[in-house]
């Protein structure tokens, strides 16, 4: 680069910005009655669709689901990439939920990239700008934190402060929770700390036909969109986690993000006379309500979030209101959680609607899940907790 050209660079750059510092002057300013919007860009997923159970289809568990998910997707849309930590060709990754991948689309397509979350998350930023849109992966939710300076000041942020010009596609997969002891540095749930960044939705699946539906939605929704998946329903080898393992839906089949789903309805007669209470949860807690639901036939509604945000807010309103009696339950620890500012909103809007305090269950307030697995039941929800708080609920 000679000196001339870099003169003639400099030159260019300065003229640049004064003409556009002239632009900003005369433009007009924002309206304000407008400072609320674009918080998000329009999605063109709106209702579910497909086909949930097809006539003849085979019972697959959650990571095959979003393997056939990501598989489908990478064919039909050739902008379309996976990366993240270990999901090449050669492992497919840690749970082997990219397994054949990278065999069947190139290095091109699905490739590895260092162990560098800020990379790994930033970089969808600039993938989505040129027309991509990247599937990435981060390998434990203990591991997201050096991406979060990436996802709360670029991803999170770009559609509001453009009014909705450049959004950010971006589906960011997340395998989380405990079981069987992972340890502390990958154990972890990490949905309130995202739930505190405004700008990106949050997604936590807990059945197969779930995890495929919400998946293809996530990648079709053009903003940032963390998907959570409990790697101990992966398998359903987990006891009672077996309701994870459902039909496969087929390849076209969507669930619009911010829809819960009631997993088990609360007899009529029970809901008239009184008896019968609301538990919102979702991933594993679905799991340790339905066993710890056998011993009150009838009487307990459970709903599954299935997304964090957006949040099912009428849907849970009106079930609260209906019930009377509400349970939150998060695999989370319970202080100045997610659970317990849901529990707290349910207070204040459904208020006289309650027959008692919304109760809350949740992890023991630790910094970290023990490795040893004795202590590891020990910090954590179980279906006998559950249960326990589900008969002091309903005595309420």
């Amino acid at each position: 680069m000679t000196t001339k050209k870099l003169d003639q660079l400099w030159t260019k750059a300065g003229e640049t910005v004064v003409t556009d510092y002239k632009k900003a002057l005369a433009a007009p300013d924002p309206d304000v009655a407008d400072f609320d919007s674009h918080e998000f860009a329009p999605t063109p997923i709106t209702e579910e669709k497909g086909t949930r159970s097809p006539k003849k289809g085979e019972k697959t568990i959650m990571v095959d689901a979003a393997l056939h998910a990501v598989d489908e997707i990478l064919k039909k849309h050739p902008e379309a990439l996976l990366y993240g930590q270990d999901v090449g060709a050669r492992l497919g990754g840690v749970f082997r939920e990219a397994a054949t991948l990278g065999q069947k689309y190139g290095e091109h397509r699905v490739f590895n990239t260092p162990i560098q979350e800020a990379y790994i998350v930033g970089s969808t930023a600039g993938m989505s700008a040129v027309g991509a849109k990247p599937i990435v992966e981060i390998q434990f939710a203990d591991y997201i934190w050096p991406g979060i300076n990436q996802l709360v000041e670029e991803l999170s942020k770009s559609c509001y402060i453009t009014k909705g010009k450049f959004p950010i596609q971006s589906l960011i997969r997340v395998p989380i929770g405990a079981y069987g002891g992972g340890g502390p540095y990958h154990s972890g749930s990490v949905e309130s700390a995202l739930l505190t960044i405004r700008g990106i939705k949050v997604v936590y699946p807990s059945s197969a036909a779930d995890m495929k539906g919400l998946l293809k939605a996530s990648f079709y929704d053009p903003n940032p969109v963390v998907m959570l998946e409990h790697k101990g329903l992966y398998w359903s080898k987990v006891p009672g986690t077996l309701d994870a393992k459902t039909i496969e839906p087929d390849a076209d089949y969507v669930i619009p993000l911010g829809k819960a789903n009631i997993v088990q309805a609360a007899d009529d007669e029970k809901i008239e006379s009184g008896e019968s209470a609301l538990v919102i949860t979702y991933g594993m807690g679905v799991y340790w309500t339905k066993e710890a639901a056998k011993n009150f036939p009838g009487q307990i509604e459970i709903m599954d979030l299935r997304t964090l945000n957006p949040i099912d807010w009428p849907a849970i309103k009106e079930s609260s209101e209906k019930h009377g009696k509400v349970f939150v339950l998060t695999e989370e620890p319970l202080l100045n959680s997610f659970a317990e500012s849901l529990a707290g909103r349910i207070s204040k809007e459904c208020f006289t609607h309650l027959d008692a305090p919304v109760w809350t269950l949740g992890a023991v307030n630790l910094p970290a899940v023990p490795l040893n697995v004795d202590l590891e039941k020990a910090m954590l929800p179980n279906a006998d907790k559950v249960r326990i708080e589900l008969q002091k609920l309903l005595e309420f």
